[in-house]
């Protein structure tokens, strides 16, 4: 299945899916309004009832499209995105530490004899 075919494939889950959540949303204001015009006497709440299976029905068919927040996390298409985010990340700052130098050249300086005179201690009062 090329990619375009998959593409279009999605698509039409994720459609079905709003699709299918329109539909439950405007039956969820009918049964509120039927409940409403035909009740028997006060507090007669029924419309809830319908209402939460088919609920379970439209968390399933978003599970189905759109899969668990959580198992996103697990794929190897997530672990090799977040990799490419982090490598990129640590690029970044790479290049913001220091553009201008690639390596520093720093002379030898312990090596260099300091004159007695520049100091006003001796080396015998060091301990």
């Amino acid at each position: 299945m090329s990619n375009e075919e998959r593409a279009y494939q999605r698509v039409k889950e994720k459609k079905g899916f709003y699709v299918h959540l329109s539909v439950y949303l405007a039956m969820a204001v009918f049964f509120f309004l039927l409940n409403v015009t035909t009740m028997d006497y006060p507090g007669d709440w029924w419309f809830y009832w319908p209402l939460m299976g088919w609920g379970i029905g439209v968390l399933l068919h978003y599970f189905n499209v759109f899969g668990l927040p959580v198992t996103k996390a697990l794929t190897k298409e997530w672990e090799e995105k977040e990799l490419r985010k982090e490598l990129a990340k640590l690029q970044e700052e790479e290049k913001e530490e220091d553009p201008t130098d690639d390596h520093l050249e720093l002379r030898d300086r312990s090596k260099e004899k300091i004159p007695s005179t520049s100091r006003p201690w001796s080396d015998e009062d060091l301990v």
